[in-house]
């Protein structure tokens, strides 16, 4: 392998108009050992240099590293600039924008040059006080009236990563076209060097609103529970405490080695609670203290996962399982009328019977919370399988692990104090609605480019049969796969933020007589339909 010159200038391009030093001798560094024939310099040099970033499902996301294909100052600042000049474009100048970040590693960094790019451009930066969950920002973006919000944050991601989602002035993430205006604003961008910067941006002084909004949540009046939490490393912890105090739900506990922000997330291979052995620390409290429930949030506390006791001890429940009892929960307590509830493609299907039972509306988004709160008016819930809920649309219009665990401990209390649990509903509604079991199949991808082919593959070739009856492809976007039969459903689609392919399976048995019979089969389907999917994707 040789260095080709075209890689060469380009990396020394990129060098000049670094405005950080520490990346800049970084680059150098790399560039010079690809220069003396350094094989694995030249192969990295050449990823690094490979485009730049682009938006995607949650705005830019990659590993902290210089270079064109990774998060650091230099890409923040043309990011933000292209960000100044779609807000310009679309009527926005001069706005409130509000600027807020996590605890990984660069989010300080990032966040501070993100403030004082948009500072430079004429706007009014509030930027938010430390690191803290990016649902407040998201809340302050309304709650300001501002004409957008950026939050740098990897949110599960490795320890590696970093990134920088946008909001627009709905409170919600961006979405098509603006997503694309953004990026070729950036691609218009001068060197990050030549980026006109400028201090002067203000704290949110006051973040008691969010607190006081979430405290107000609960629909019962039993707080006798006691609740484990972990905020994985990242910067829930204190905030979730404070919320669910602020609640009425005072006996909670932190798991100690995982309560501070650490961005090297030593107790967890992936910071995810979806990841086997994430919630292990977790669920080991929870049996050590008798615990009623049992509460994971991701790094950036915009996703909320639930651990349970079962006969055979803790465990976690599925996203699906959690949607769907918080979704009961909000149309059982819910004054609106004519409410609507949304889920997407890849989620149950359980929620839209739910939906009926209740007289409610329901609607199937595709994947991410840009869909999902855009749904339609009269939204008070909406949930995706990997850990995501909206249980406060009107006030925060994207996922949100806090707000999500103070309802759920509403929930979780109010059965208590009638002598039930969380899995006695799963139970009743399995009875009324059929045992709805879901699995998913993840591929990771070393070559991102080997992503597309394999989805594509299988929608020009889609198998007749699985589980043993006939399905139909029914395709929601182009780059999703769906087949569908009597109660089976298999959805294949390429991951927006991490290099994945994922196979989203579900299963539905109706109850006829007894749960137990019902549940077994839906088991052994699910099983059989599992093996059948991993031959299809040779996984």
């Amino acid at each position: 392998m040789t260095l080709s010159s075209e890689l060469r200038d380009r990396a020394f391009r990129w060098i000049a108009d670094d405005p950080d030093t520490a990346t800049r001798t970084e680059l150098q560094q790399i560039t010079a050992r690809a220069m003396g024939g350094d094989p694995a310099a030249i192969a990295e040099l050449t990823d690094r240099m490979n485009g730049t970033l682009a938006f995607g499902t949650a705005g830019l996301r990659g590993p902290v590293r210089a270079g064109s294909n990774g998060m650091n100052r230099a890409v923040v600042v043309r990011a933000t600039h292209g960000v100044a000049e779609w807000l310009k474009h679309t009527g926005h100048a001069g706005g409130v924008v509000v600027v807020g970040r996590d605890a990984r590693h660069g989010s300080a960094e990032f966040a501070k040059a993100a403030a004082e790019v948009l500072t430079a451009a004429g706007f009014a930066v509030r930027t938010m006080p430390g690191p803290l969950p990016t649902p407040m920002t998201a809340f302050h973006v309304r709650a300001l009236d501002a004409v957008a919000g950026i939050q740098i944050t990897a949110s599960h991601n490795p320890p590696a990563d970093n990134g920088y989602k946008v909001y627009a002035a709905d409170g919600a993430q961006i979405v098509p076209p603006d997503d694309g205006l953004i990026e070729t604003a950036i691609r218009s961008a001068p060197p990050a060097l030549s980026v006109p910067v400028s201090p002067g941006a203000l704290p949110v002084d006051d973040v008691a609103g969010y607190l006081a909004r979430v405290a107000s949540l609960p629909r019962g009046t039993a707080r006798d529970l006691r609740v484990v939490l972990t905020p994985m490393h990242g910067v829930g912890g204190s905030t979730a405490l404070e919320a669910l105090r602020a609640a009425g739900f005072t006996d909670v506990r932190l798991v100690p080695a995982q309560a501070e922000p650490d961005p090297d997330f030593p107790t967890v291979a992936f910071p995810n609670p979806e990841e086997p052995g994430a919630a292990d620390l977790l669920l080991a409290l929870a049996s050590e203290v008798d615990a009623d429930l049992a509460i994971a949030l991701d790094p950036d506390a915009d996703r909320c996962a639930l651990g349970v006791r079962d006969a055979a001890g803790w465990r976690m429940l599925r996203g699906d399982e959690t949607g769907v009892l918080l979704g009961n929960h909000v149309l059982s307590t819910v004054a609106r009328s004519n409410p609507l509830v949304a889920s997407t493609v890849v989620s149950s299907s359980m929620l839209s019977l739910i939906a009926a039972a209740h007289g409610a509306r329901h609607v199937e988004t595709l994947t991410g919370f840009k869909w999902l709160m855009r749904a339609g008016e009269g939204l008070v819930f909406a949930y995706e399988e990997a850990l995501g809920l909206s249980v406060d649309p009107d006030f925060v219009r994207d996922k949100d692990g806090i707000s999500a665990a103070v309802l759920a401990c509403d929930l979780a209390a109010s059965l208590k104090a009638a002598g039930r649990t969380l899995l006695d509903v799963l139970d009743d509604l399995s009875v009324a609605h059929g045992v709805h079991l879901t699995d998913q199949i993840s591929l990771r991808f070393e070559d991102v480019s080997a992503m597309a082919p394999l989805v594509f593959g299988l929608r020009s070739a889609p198998p007749a049969t699985l589980a043993g009856v006939p399905v139909t492809q029914d395709n929601p976007a182009p780059d999703i796969v769906r087949l569908r039969g009597e109660g089976v459903r298999v959805v294949v689609r390429p991951s927006g933020t991490e290099p994945k392919v994922k196979a989203y399976l579900e299963v539905v048995s109706p109850v006829t007589a007894e749960l137990a019979p019902a549940r077994a089969a839906a088991e052994a389907r699910l099983s059989a339909l599992r093996d059948e999917v991993r031959g299809l994707l040779k996984a």
